[in-house]
């Protein structure tokens, strides 16, 4: 089982969660669910949006199979727009590489989080362990308590 912040942190809160090792290489929702044996609709994946103005980026965290409503999103965090950032600025932002882009992994770093509704339907969900190779099972509500996340529809199908 690997170990890393992400883990040794869900360990720390006494947070319910199975880790899976994965080959260590960019895997999209669709492979990484392949890859489990598990239905898309469980894989969740973190988009990293750029504010219009001044601030952070945003986190969001959508299922597998939907891409994520950038006018949603600024709806539900009252900004007026957002975009989607380059994989590239999305690595420079966050210090995570792409595949392995984690909320669990960007907490207390000043980071908004917002998880589309569905994921509190789903039960337990799979996203990024915080790096390549490493995902992690764990319950919704738990991700959302732990990260501060806003629930709200954020995405399309």
């Amino acid at each position: 089982m690997i170990k890393n912040n992400v883990t040794r942190m869900l360990d720390t809160h006494r947070i319910r969660y199975t880790s899976y090792q994965m080959p260590p290489r960019k895997f999209n929702a669709r492979e990484t669910a392949d890859f489990l044996g598990v239905p898309v609709t469980k894989v969740y994946k973190t988009i990293v949006l750029l504010r219009r103005g001044q601030g952070k980026p945003i986190l969001a965290v959508t299922p597998g199979d939907a891409e994520v409503d950038t006018k949603a999103v600024a709806r539900a965090l009252a900004e007026k727009k957002v975009s989607v950032a380059s994989l590239r600025e999305a690595e420079q932002l966050t210090g995570l590489q792409a595949g392995g882009i984690s909320p669990l992994a960007l907490i207390n770093r000043g980071f908004q989080v917002v998880v589309d509704r569905s994921a509190i339907t789903q039960g337990d969900i799979h996203i990024s362990g915080g790096e390549l190779g490493l995902n992690v099972c764990l319950p919704a509500g738990d991700l959302i308590k732990l990260t501060g996340a806003q629930v709200a529809d954020i995405c399309t199908k």
